[in-house]
Parts: C-alpha cells; sequence; structure tokens
C-alpha cells in the first residue's frame, strides 16, 4: 500500500502561526513604542550628523568581519574548499541574511543546503561543523562578555580565571570526541546508526592545530564585529566600553529566543537594552541606541546579501576533481 505524504500535525501548524503572529505583534509594538517614546524622526536624526567617513569604515570593518567567517569556513573544510574562497564568502553571507531575518535560529538550516550545494558536502558532515561553529560562537562571546565585565570593575585576577574557564570548555568538548568511553559506546551502535554518524565525525576537528585555527578565526570573527557594533552604540548614546560590548552581545543572543519579532525587531533591542540599563544608561537613549545599531545591522546584512547574489560560486572543474576525486 502506498504510503500518503506527508502532513502537518494541526499542532506544529497551530505553534508556527502562532509564533507568526507573536513576531508581527512585536514588530507593531516596537514601531508604536518608539514613536510613543522617541519619534521615529528623532530617532533617526543623528545619522545625518555622523560624519560619512565613520560609517564608511564601520561598514568596511563589519564586512571585513563577514570575511574572517568565511575565511573560517575555507579553513575548516580544506581540501574540499580549495580554490572556492568566493563559494564560501557567497555561502556566509547569505546564510547571515538568513540568520538575521527568520526566527529560532531557522536560517541555521541554510548551512548545510548551501554547503551541499556549493561543495557536495554531507548534510552529517555540514551539521557537525555547524554545531562546533555555534560552540566556538558561544566561547567567544562569553569570553568577550566576561573579559569586558572583569575590565570595567579592574579585576585582573577575575579576569584571567574567567578567561582560562571559557577557552578550556570547548577544548575539553574536543577532547572528548576522541575519548576512549565515547569510542567505545559508539562501537556498540547498530551497524546503521554507525553507518550514518561517522560522516558526523568528519565535521569535527580531527587535530588540535584545526581546531585551535578555527578558535582564532571565531575570536578575530567576533572582535571586529562587536568592537564596531560598540562603536555603532556609543554613536548614538554615552555609555562605557565594557556597556556597549555586552549591549552588543545581548542583541545578538536574542536570536536564539523562540519567538522573534520579524527580523528580530522588538527581541533584538530588549536584549541589548537589558545589558545597557545596569551600566545606568537612562531606558530612552538605550532604546535609541539599539534600534539604530539594529537598523545598521539589517541595513549592512541585506546589502550583503544582495551583493553575494553576484558571485560566483561554481569551483574550477580541476578543483572538483583534486577535491572529490
Amino acid at each position: 500500500m502506498r504510503k500518503s505524504a506527508w502532513i502537518p500535525y494541526p499542532s506544529a501548524m497551530g505553534t508556527r502561526r502562532y509564533a507568526c503572529w507573536c513576531g508581527l505583534a512585536l514588530l507593531l509594538l516596537l514601531l508604536v513604542g518608539v514613536q510613543w517614546a522617541i519619534g521615529w524622526p528623532r530617532l533617526v536624526a543623528p545619522w545625518l550628523t555622523i560624519p560619512p567617513l565613520t560609517l564608511l569604515l564601520a561598514a568596511l570593518l563589519t564586512l571585513v568581519s563577514y570575511a574572517v567567517r568565511a575565511l573560517r569556513l575555507y579553513d575548516y573544510f580544506l581540501p574540499d574548499t580549495r580554490g572556492g574562497f568566493t563559494a564560501c564568502l557567497k555561502l556566509t553571507l547569505l546564510h547571515n541574511v538568513f540568520n538575521n531575518l527568520l526566527p529560532m535560529r531557522a536560517g541555521e538550516a541554510s548551512f548545510p543546503v548551501l554547503m551541499r550545494r556549493y561543495f557536495a558536502t554531507s548534510l552529517t558532515r555540514s551539521l557537525a561543523a555547524l554545531l562546533c561553529f555555534r560552540v566556538l560562537d558561544l566561547s567567544a562571546l562569553g569570553i568577550l562578555a566576561l573579559a569586558s565585565v572583569g575590565g570595567h570593575r579592574r579585576n585582573a585576577g577575575l579576569l584571567a580565571l574567567l578567561a582560562v574557564t571559557g577557552l578550556a570548555l570547548p577544548w575539553l568538548l574536543f577532547r572528548l570526541q576522541s575519548a576512549a568511553w565515547l569510542m567505545q559506546l559508539g562501537r556498540r551502535l547498530p551497524a546503521r546508526w554507525q553507518q550514518r554518524l561517522a560522516p558526523a565525525r568528519d565535521g569535527l576537528p580531527r587535530t588540535s592545530t584545526a581546531y585551535w585555527r578555527a578558535w582564532l578565526w571565531t575570536l578575530v570573527n567576533w572582535l571586529v564585529k562587536l568592537v564596531v557594533f560598540a562603536g555603532i552604540l556609543q554613536l548614538f548614546a554615552p555609555m562605557p566600553a565594557a556597556a556597549a560590548f555586552l549591549g552588543a552581545i545581548g542583541g545578538d543572543l536574542t536570536s536564539v529566543l523562540p519567538v522573534h519579532g520579524i527580523a528580530g525587531a522588538g527581541t533584538y533591542e530588549a536584549g541589548v537594552v537589558a545589558a545597557l540599563l545596569p551600566f545606568g544608561v537612562p531606558a530612552g537613549e538605550a532604546l535609541a541606541a539599539a534600534v539604530n545599531l539594529h537598523l545598521f545591522m539589517l541595513g549592512l546584512s541585506l546589502s550583503s546579501g544582495a551583493f553575494a547574489l553576484l558571485l560566483r560560486h561554481d569551483l574550477p572543474a580541476s578543483a572538483v576533481l583534486e577535491n572529490h576525486g
């Protein structure tokens, strides 16, 4: 008997519809709230007072962070990516757009799809690599956030302890993949599961050198990006550097929330404001800075995504034969 086509469960459809309505409500709440508390003309007026060279430098440095992220991808998947940095850059820019526009990190689904299209990488290997990237990202964000707090409080001992802890956690996870008991557990799995999970191991760093290179690219990427975003926040409201760093981090971390406004509207600003308020930044100024940072981020993300559509992603025939033949 032929199996019927898969039909979404009503509960799943209802959940997605609920999330969509919540996202729309958050967007409308942000639009109305900003108009009531500040006024949109007043909020965007400071853009006219910022020197064009300052904005150009901020945009260029943000693009540098995107390029560093593409370098991480290129270096991580060598030799499969050899000769394909342009494809890595295109993938990175498109993946970034999807992540910024879609809620609940739904844009992450584009990564394995694009990796398969551009480099013929298996789904399992791509997902394992993506998981590794996200662990490294959280590690870098944690270290930079704790460094900001430690530097603000001028506690060198606490800063050193937190930095070592932040470095140690992902390293321990890397070492865990080759633990004898874990390998033995894997050998006890049914053959079909071993066959399915084998490509996942190929998506993880095999050597400490590969791991540390990936972590270095990650740290450089986030350091450049957060310096720029912190600077944007300080253009719109006076605040300590530590507050600006944590505000930029807080906005980025809201992308993991289950409910999002459209393109993160509302939740992104809430994350930034929540990080700024403990530093004594007035709520109105914090909201204005958060909205303007979000506008900068979305504008640059969309423009770089449009540029990505112009990039070629096909590898030379010789590279394809060398990498997969």
